[in-house]
């Protein structure tokens, strides 16, 4: 039984760094330079995850789970890992900028649609609107990363236009780089969490896929799906705006919990080379 999981564990994980090493070779990523951030990712994990009442976890004990030499696991102890500090705070307030944008009765039009803003000296202006949910930065700063990521442009006649109703950068290879290491992390949480026995109740995981669709209804489904996903998202922004106590300060209970749900869109091409339809 044991080797029957381990099998499909492994051919799981073959699965899941394919598109990962694409990633990597394509930015330049060596192997060397992955096979040190596992040997460290390892370590670090174990150490957090395989503590004993009682004991102390010696560099011998994670050597024995890891299969890294003690040498190894005490060299790995010392490296810092590089980790973006300034990535969670700033898609945050992005977020956060453009989901009171699409929501907040101030930022309308009468369609009920984000409205045009100008950019300051006005009651409803993009700097009134930052001011509400962009913390204490700047107005200048969020507009100028809202731009560069092309959520927002400006207008011929002095507004500022929102053109796409999330923080899901079109441009800048940094930016989409970040979402990987956030969205994928998420995802594979949940998964973990629903493969761990005993975590009950389970977390929402689904997904709805066919394998025969011609290129046309794909085409189709693409749009409709990212409307329909977009609506469904901004009604839970709606729900979970009203809990946040950053944007609620009255706003009482205990704890403290980050939540949320991720939709995604997936196609692959089905079709081998030579083969007819």
């Amino acid at each position: 039984m044991k080797s029957k999981i381990e099998h499909k564990l492994q051919a799981a994980v073959v699965r899941l760094l394919k598109p990962l090493v694409r990633i990597l070779l394509r930015n330049g990523i060596p192997f060397g330079v992955f096979e040190e951030l596992a040997r460290w990712t390892y370590v670090d994990v174990a150490f957090q995850e395989s503590s004993l009442p009682g004991r102390k976890l010696t560099d011998s004990r994670i050597s024995i789970l890891t299969g890294l030499s003690r040498k190894e696991v005490s060299r790995l102890k010392g490296i810092e890992a590089p980790e973006d500090n300034e990535a969670a705070p700033r898609f945050n307030r992005a977020a956060r900028v453009i989901s009171g944008w699409t929501r907040d009765p101030r930022f309308l039009d009468i369609k009920g649609k984000p409205a045009k803003l100008l950019h300051e000296n006005a009651e409803n202006s993009f700097s009134e609107l930052v001011r509400a949910y962009g913390g204490d930065v700047p107005a200048r700063a969020v507009f100028d990363e809202l731009l560069r990521v092309g959520s927002i442009a400006p207008t011929d006649d002095g507004f500022i236009e929102l053109v796409q109703r999330a923080y899901v950068p079109k441009t800048g290879l940094s930016e989409k780089i970040e979402i990987l290491g956030t969205d994928v992390s998420d995802l594979i949480n949940t998964i973990d969490h629903n493969i761990e026995t005993g975590n009950e109740p389970t977390w929402f995981q689904r997904k709805v896929a066919y394998d025969n669709i011609p290129e046309e209804a794909a085409a189709t489904f693409q749009v409709e799906s990212a409307e329909q996903a977009q609506n469904l998202l901004e009604k839970f922004d709606r729900f979970l705006a009203a809990q946040d106590r950053d944007l609620n300060p009255k706003r009482t209970g205990t704890g403290r919990k980050r939540v949320g749900v991720g939709i995604y869109y997936f196609e692959e091409d089905m079709e081998k080379e030579g083969e007819s339809s």
